[in-house]
């Protein structure tokens, strides 16, 4: 794969006591040093009017007056640093980059993924949350909108938390469809399987939050029962995905139990999706905190296309998710009648 990669996202630093921390990035790395034809790509930094096209401008002026100060708590769980503002910027830029790319035929072994930090799927129009300041996915996606042939972007979120930001933002227009697959419960309390969009947007989200203790067999029901087909029904001309790899069954910070063969499994449906529906593809890093099972996320999303065939798995899928995709099929505007 091609991975874009800054430096200057290492220079957003949280402190020492927080989970979202540069040696995220430095695993990343360390873990791919041996693995064959990966390329690293530095991109431009997204420039404000590119930022200001998803957030509200006078959010965009206080963040960046906010870490010209100096940074602070944001709020409890979100911390700046006066280098906050250039990797913020930067990492929006590594995603748009990842769009392009994806939008000017890079596949296959060249499918491209952003590597950026902060992340960025909690961030909503007005305001920062959620370790993040700038969504990154929702600039990428805007961006591809205005400044490449896409007509319409389909977003996949597999984050143990929802992308509650990305939701937002696109929640009332029909050129971009936005799905996530997240833990039922946890922060930030959103992604009910009743939320779907409103006026314009009906229709195009699609929530599958899942129970803890959720793994493989769950998740990849859910992907062929409820995400695949609606993607194919929405026909989208590029297919982004915020990857989140705190879904893992040994991160800190989840209950779900999925392994890293079974994010090679995802990786493989959504490779074939994009590939069935003609889409573009690329990738962009959300969450993950536990350094090991983060590194090797991203290794195996790399494998896959690569040529490895990741370990399917077998077992019955709990009864909670199996009503929850048959509500979904029976309810959701893009799934009935499928």
């Amino acid at each position: 794969m091609r991975f874009g990669y800054s430096e200057t996202c290492l220079e957003h630093d949280t402190g020492d006591r927080h989970p979202e921390t540069p040696d995220r990035l430095r695993a990343i790395r360390e873990g791919l040093k041996r693995k064959h034809g990966v390329e690293y790509v530095d991109a431009d930094p997204a420039d404000v009017e590119t930022v200001k096209a998803i957030h509200d401008d006078d959010y965009v002026e206080e963040f960046r007056e906010f870490c010209a100060d100096g940074g602070g708590d944001w709020d409890p769980d979100t911390v700046a640093v006066e280098a906050t503002w250039d990797a913020a910027l930067q990492s929006a830029g590594l995603s748009s980059w990842a769009a392009d790319r994806a939008m000017a035929g890079d596949g296959g072994r060249s499918t491209p993924f952003a590597l950026g930090r902060p992340p960025g799927h909690h961030a909503v129009v007005d305001d920062a949350m959620g370790f993040c300041f700038v969504n990154n996915v929702a600039v990428a996606a805007q961006h591809a909108l205005d400044e490449t042939d896409a007509e319409s972007v389909a977003i996949v979120d597999w984050d143990v938390h929802h992308g509650n930001g990305t939701q937002d933002i696109f929640y009332e227009r029909d050129d971009v469809f936005f799905c996530s697959t997240h833990e039922e419960g946890i922060y930030p309390g959103t992604g009910g399987s009743g939320e779907v969009g409103t006026s314009d947007g009906e229709g195009t989200t699609l929530n599958l939050p899942l129970p803890a203790g959720a793994g493989d067999a769950e998740f990849a029901a859910a992907f062929e029962r409820a995400v695949e087909p609606a993607v194919e029904a929405f026909d989208p001309g590029l297919l982004l995905v915020s990857a989140g790899f705190d879904a893992h069954r040994h991160d800190p910070i989840s209950r779900l139990r999925v392994s890293t063969d079974g994010y090679g499994v995802l990786t493989g449906r959504l490779r074939d999706l994009a590939d069935r529906t003609d889409a573009a593809l690329a990738f962009v890093l959300e969450g993950g905190y536990g350094l090991d099972v983060l590194a090797e996320g991203v290794a195996m999303v790399h494998e896959v296309f690569d040529g490895l065939d990741p370990v399917q798995p077998d077992g019955d899928v709990d009864e909670d998710v199996e009503e929850l995709l048959t509500g979904l099929r029976s309810r959701h505007p893009l799934l009935t009648g499928m």
